[in-house]
């Protein structure tokens, strides 16, 4: 049997592009049928499984042609073309998702045959159209290393912090009101430094702000 293909593509080190929700697309050419299905997967065991799934799901089917990349730099990536001619239906798949730049998502294109054989060309056309109707129909997300800020401040100025951080676009993971107004936040390491310089000049000093654990920031696209 011969094995799936490798390929690596390196993503950007600051933030990466992933699956959050999958979706279907669907692409018919000369009464053949390609049928896509994305789903989010984080290890090649998942992806494996997906692609195991949608075999037996989709049973009666000529190929079920798969792709996918895995890792936050993208670090794995395999394709399939699943007995459709060489470089025809895997490659051209894999070339959608990392032009787009996705991590952690596998992609199968099931392919109901019409009768008529639809050249290279076609072949190409129908698995790269296939996935991008698929990614169309689908959740991206945009995952950048973070930091967990814990800003100590007191009552008369909350409000000033709110607003600030209002304008900014950056949520409050938790608040707990006490003697002092604690306020913990999640933000993206590229701007700890500037919010925390703002924080304290909005407070005339009259904060603590200790930096914590590494996290993710998460934002649908």
């Amino acid at each position: 049997m011969k094995q799936p293909s490798r390929v690596s593509k390196p993503m950007d080190n600051e933030a990466r592009i992933v699956l959050l929700k999958g979706g279907t697309g669907e692409y018919e050419e000369k009464k053949s049928r390609f049928i896509a299905t994305l789903k989010p997967v984080t290890s090649e065991e998942e992806a494996t499984e997906f692609i195991a799934s949608l075999k037996k799901k989709y049973w009666d089917a000529r190929h079920n042609c798969s792709a996918y990349i895995i890792g936050k730099r993208g670090e794995l990536t395999r394709c399939s073309d699943d007995g459709e001619p060489s470089g025809t239906a895997g490659r051209p798949m894999l070339e959608v998702l990392t032009g787009r730049e996705v991590t952690n998502i596998c992609a199968v294109v099931t392919r109901y045959f019409g009768g008529t054989l639809l050249g290279t060309g076609g072949l190409v056309r129908a698995y790269t159209q296939a996935v991008k109707e698929a990614l169309d129909n689908s959740v991206l997300g945009k995952v950048s290393e973070g930091v967990e800020l814990e800003v100590i401040i007191d009552y008369n100025d909350a409000d000033k912090i709110r607003y600030l951080l209002s304008k900014k676009e950056q949520e409050i993971a938790d608040a707990v009101y006490g003697a002092d107004v604690t306020f913990k936040l999640k933000v993206r390491k590229s701007d700890a430094d500037a919010l925390e310089n703002e924080i304290t000049q909005t407070t005339a000093g009259r904060c603590l702000i200790t930096k914590g654990d590494s996290c993710e920031i998460i934002e649908r696209l």
